[in-house]
């Protein structure tokens, strides 16, 4: 009898979790998955794509297009609130941050990916919130010990919510 007891506990305690876990799932947004497209690589001296610019260098913001006339086409909606990015540091020659956050609004105090020097490549998935500019909706600030020095930033699109 303890042995069904049991069971029906596990069982229960089972379905209240799986009950949790979809309610806590819902949302006022909706997740949009994209083929993984590349927003933005400094990198790329190239082909004018992507590429936004030179190495990112201490404390100079860099705002970037998601969507419209001004941005890479990924498919993402220009209803869009906030995108899924991989982003990548590469080659920074001091010890650092960035970060990613809505265009034109105020800089966050946590940073989207730390560094340090000579790492050939880092990478963190951010959820990013977006604002609803018609030029720029996404913007990157990139900080360097001491000021000085520059990193190289890859961006790259996995999905937007709306």
């Amino acid at each position: 009898m303890t042995k069904t007891l049991i069971r029906s506990s596990i069982l229960f305690a089972a379905a209240t979790v799986l009950t949790v876990s979809a309610a806590s799932a819902a949302g006022p947004f909706q997740f949009f998955s994209v083929t993984p497209c590349r927003l933005a690589d400094t990198r790329d001296t190239v082909g004018p794509q992507f590429t936004i610019g030179p190495a990112l260098q201490s404390n100079v913001v860099r705002n970037l297009a998601v969507y419209g006339a001004n941005a890479r086409n990924c498919g993402i909606s220009t209803s869009a609130k906030a995108v899924a990015l991989n982003v990548t540091v590469v080659t920074p020659n001091n010890f650092g941050y960035l970060t990613a956050y809505p265009y034109n609004t105020s800089r966050p105090v946590v940073s989207t990916i730390n560094f340090n020097p000579g790492e050939p490549a880092l990478a963190n998935g951010a959820i990013v919130p977006l604002t609803a500019d018609s030029n720029f909706q996404l913007a990157i600030y990139p900080f360097l010990s001491g000021g000085s020095g520059s990193v190289h930033l890859v961006l790259d699109i996995t999905g937007y919510f709306q």
